[in-house]
């Protein structure tokens, strides 16, 4: 064989083996670092731009894709411990012609961390108020979506601000009584029993304990590999005291019930998504906040959990999407009427 030839053989095959060795030192060794590629790769894909907003001292990080144009924008909260990214599996279903804004939420990921800011369900409420304000997206009414603890942050801005919002959607929102306690709720009285708090099931330290909030978060049962939990774990560790004197903060008594406190005063048409199977907050919030909201639309997911985001992304942006074109046809209607 021709040396050129042979030379050219063994420079690429160097070229393909340097990724491919990459990738796998990263999945063996740092499996963290290729959790944060595989967000920043499907960010890219779907044309999700991060950015910076800054109030006074305190500095927001935001995801969004498109502008703002004759139909709402949509402002997404995400739910305890997680990040602007957890919304992409929705993104990807929906058109990319809408104005899609996905904030981390106050001392998640790139938004900032005080000891000194008001983590509370009405704290944060504040702050994304002050977000919205800081990119002027509420220049039009735009539409609401959060969920878990975003949802109810979500309920507490509509009730709040009804004047910034056309429109809510909660996800599985956290913030309301039940009369059903669930698994969760029966392993954290378990837990305060025998004094062993520290240990919240939301809140993993090993990859067993990030299986099992898998597991207690979703219904459809993921089979995950034991370095990408131990990457999910990594991700998470150096933020576990906050995200406990966090949870502390929104189970207190004056953050506990903070939707079910304000759900009467909601006025904009309201969407409700539950898992039926959700094993973290019961189903039976959706009709505890449909017989208090006028026009709230109820869907309840079968073969759903908590993770409804990651478990049904397709059937929740339709849902949205179906919810958004219904709102806008009883609009023109009543235009025309």
């Amino acid at each position: 064989m021709d040396l050129d030839v042979l030379n050219m053989f063994v420079i690429a095959g160097g070229t393909l083996a340097i990724p491919i060795l990459a990738f796998v030192a990263s999945f063996l060794l740092w499996p963290s670092a290729l959790i944060r590629i595989y967000y920043w790769y499907w960010r890219r894909a779907l044309g999700m731009q991060v950015r910076y907003a800054n109030y006074d001292d305190y500095q927001f990080c935001y995801s969004y894709r498109g502008r703002p144009g004759y139909r709402p924008s949509i402002l997404m909260l995400h739910g305890f411990s997680a990040h602007k990214d957890m919304w992409l599996a929705i993104v990807k279903f929906l058109p990319k012609n809408l104005h899609l804004v996905c904030v981390d939420m106050p001392g998640h990921e790139g938004t900032t961390r005080s000891a000194l800011d008001d983590y509370s369900i009405n704290g944060q409420a504040k702050r994304i108020h002050q977000f919205v304000e800081c990119i002027k997206l509420n220049r039009r009414p735009f539409h609401l979506v959060g969920t878990s603890m975003g949802g109810n942050v979500a309920g507490v801005y509509a009730a709040q601000y009804p004047e910034d919002i056309c429109s809510l959607t909660l996800i599985c929102p956290a913030g309301l009584p039940s009369t059903t306690d669930s698994k969760f709720v029966k392993q954290l009285r378990e837990l305060q029993e025998s004094e062993g708090i520290d240990r919240i099931p939301l809140i993993p330290s090993t990859p067993e304990e990030m299986a099992d909030m898998l597991k207690l978060c979703s219904y459809v049962r993921f089979k995950v590999p034991q370095q990408i939990l131990q990457g999910l774990v990594d991700v998470r560790i150096p933020h576990n005291d906050f995200y406990r004197k966090l949870f502390l903060e929104i189970v207190d008594e004056k953050s506990r019930h903070s939707l079910h406190e304000n759900m009467s005063k909601i006025k904009a048409p309201t969407q409700v998504i539950w898992g039926k199977q959700d094993q973290v907050l019961d189903v039976s919030g959706a009709s505890v906040l449909a017989s208090a909201i006028p026009d709230c639309h109820v869907y309840i997911l079968e073969n759903c959990g908590h993770s409804v985001v990651v478990e049904r992304p397709r059937k929740t942006a339709n849902l949205i999407l179906e919810f958004l074109a219904l709102l806008h046809s009883m609009d023109n209607n009543k235009k025309q009427a």
